[in-house]
């Protein structure tokens, strides 16, 4: 195997088809070009968590059987891939695998390449969405757990039998939602399934697109459950993540709705704006308001980590500098000055 410095580079040269998958914050697939050119640092990661590229590269020889790893890869204050760190992933790969990279590869092999300090374990959540993805996507059928789900969320099988309804067969509907009328089976699910798949469903939603009318009928649980004496905020942060493909004005809608409101301001709420519905953060006042509840907090800590994540987003980093540089509203100043001052009182009070 040539010395090469980068995975299309590897691809290119062992004749594999290959896919890219950002599996950070949603789970979506990365163009071809965008992410050759990521690789060449003509552009930034699209998609960066915590400084680092949490991607699934799955690949194959034609016709063969798809292989993926879950690579972690640490980004620059940029937010451009780390060439070093790339450059040694890809010594693993050659010392793991020797000459070839379509042969499948042995126990031995696949122990040798797991053990780098690049690979990572998606959650369960994300392995699900991916696998269905992928699958979706290579025209292969869906896993054995689909039509069980199917059926479950059409009524048949009575609301409380979820337990033997397995994540991967929600997650093969909610990619699937195009197909076999799946949209509006979810849709009337809704309002009937117990909390415990209600999570699980939502948790998938969250990495798909979905039409007004779906995302109408999570509005509606959403304002029944802000209504109540006793709001679940895991629940109404959930509702909130599953908004993230959501139609863009429905989006904003929802997000305006939890800043109106100072009792929904939770660590899990500005969590959930921030890592799945950052996209409704690029209009500058929904972004303005969303800092000054965050500053409101007097949490530095959570300030700081929400920013520091935010500002390398491609879309909202020009945004956020300017703000950091004092070019803001007087609201936002003030805001970010009461923070300061009452840590700094915390700080002496301790």
């Amino acid at each position: 195997m040539q010395t090469v410095h980068a995975l299309t580079a590897l691809f290119d040269q062992a004749g594999c088809q290959f896919s890219v998958y950002d599996l950070g914050r949603r789970v979506c697939r990365l163009e071809e070009a965008s992410f050759r050119a990521v690789e060449a640092n003509q552009q930034p990661y699209p998609h960066p968590l915590r400084q680092y590229a949490h991607m699934a590269v799955a690949f194959w020889p034609p016709g063969g059987t798809p292989w993926v790893w879950f690579l972690k890869m640490p980004l620059d204050e940029r937010g451009l891939l780390n060439h070093t760190a790339m450059g040694d992933f890809l010594q693993y790969v050659s010392a793991a695998m020797g000459e070839s990279l379509t042969a499948t590869p042995n126990k031995a092999q696949r122990e040798k390449l797991a053990n780098n300090p690049y690979t990572f374990t998606p959650t369960d959540d994300k392995m699900a969405m991916f696998h269905a993805t992928l699958t979706y996507q290579l025209g292969h059928p869906a896993s054995q757990y689909y039509d069980y789900a199917q059926h479950y969320l059409n009524g048949e099988l009575g609301w409380d039998n979820w337990q033997g309804v397995g994540l991967q067969g929600l997650a093969d509907i909610c990619v699937r939602m195009q197909a076999q009328n799946n949209a509006t089976r979810i849709r009337k699910a809704l309002n009937n399934i117990p909390t415990m798949p209600l999570y699980a469903l939502l948790g998938c939603l969250e990495h798909c697109d979905i039409n007004a009318k779906l995302a109408e009928s999570l509005r509606e649980i959403f304002t029944q459950m802000c209504q109540r004496q006793d709001v679940d905020l895991f629940l109404v942060s959930a509702l909130l993540r599953a908004h993230a493909g959501a139609p863009s004005d429905t989006a904003h809608w929802l997000i305006e709705a939890v800043l109106e409101r100072p009792e929904l301001h939770h660590r899990e709420i500005f969590v959930a704006i921030a890592g799945r519905c950052w996209r409704s953060l690029a209009n500058e006042s929904v972004l303005d308001r969303f800092l000054i509840a965050l500053a409101d907090q007097h949490d530095a800590a959570l300030f700081q980590q929400i920013y520091t994540d935010l500002v390398m987003l491609p879309p909202l980093r020009g945004a956020l500098l300017t703000r950091l540089h004092g070019h803001t509203s007087p609201a936002l100043t003030q805001a970010m000055a009461r923070m300061q001052q009452a840590v700094t009182q915390t700080t002496h009070d301790h």
